[in-house]
């Protein structure tokens, strides 16, 4: 079952952004003035942990089953997933509350969510 709905998520993502047009895609000038002013900010992402060890695939699956977006980075030898980035640290605790309300609801225990800064390296 998990698989199937991988596969149609997959599908499903595949297909955005079919049928725009170049001109769609063009940035604003005014978009463009605001990116250096973020690139010096910290970013903050939540990092999802189980207490027990779980596969990676597990947790970034019943995240995508949740609409929850997720990237699995491996630093030091250690495997994380992550949700975010984000450009502040309220954005990254109302998803916290978010992901922790379905956790709740769908009676997952023993997985931390912690909130991390990680600063801009140029």
């Amino acid at each position: 079952m998990r698989k199937m709905v991988l596969v149609i998520a997959v599908l499903a993502l595949a297909g955005c952004g079919e049928g725009k047009g170049v001109d769609a895609q063009k940035p604003q000038p005014a978009a463009a003035a605001t990116a250096p002013a973020q690139a010096s900010a910290p970013r903050w992402d939540l990092e999802m942990r189980g207490e027990t060890t779980q596969a990676v695939s597990d947790l970034s699956g019943w995240l995508i089953e949740h609409s929850f977006i997720s990237n699995v980075v491996k630093e030091n030898g250690k495997t994380r997933v992550l949700l975010g980035p984000f450009s502040s640290k309220a954005e990254a605790e109302a998803k916290q509350a978010q992901v922790r309300a379905a956790l709740t609801r769908a009676k997952k225990q023993n997985i931390e969510l912690l909130i991390v800064e990680h600063p801009v390296t140029r």
